[in-house]
């Protein structure tokens, strides 16, 4: 059983990452300069003017890329606390580890022959 002291030492990391923050914020506005003209206030994109309308379409590609990139780093983060856990689980945590990387890899079979990939 856990008792509320057990939860301690989680509740005060986020009392410090709280303050830090705060503090932060504080410090930055309260010491940061104050003078705003025209050049502070315009957009700034990597050093590059805009130009154009911000709405432009871009290629589907490029999200099928970055919902891909988020799908096998979503599967890292469900693969931690199984290898943290791995002995506690035995076989039977091994074969479900191995059904859901063998069902992320037959997804990711079904997107390469979908040529969702293919930068043409």
């Amino acid at each position: 059983m856990s008792t509320p002291v057990d939860y301690f030492a989680i509740f005060m990391q986020f009392l410090v990452a709280i303050g830090f923050v705060v503090v932060s914020m504080l410090v930055s506005h309260w010491a940061g300069p104050k003078r705003k003209t025209t050049d502070k206030l315009e957009n700034f994109e990597c050093g590059i003017d805009a130009v154009g309308n911000a709405r432009m379409p871009f290629s589907i590609r490029y999200f099928m890329t970055a919902i891909l990139f988020v799908m096998f780093d979503v599967e890292v983060v469900f693969m931690y606390p199984w290898a943290v856990n791995f002995r506690q689980l035995g076989m039977l945590g091994m074969i479900e580890m191995l059904l859901f990387a063998g069902l992320l890899l037959l997804g990711y079979v079904y997107i390469l022959k979908k040529g969702a990939l293919k930068w043409e």
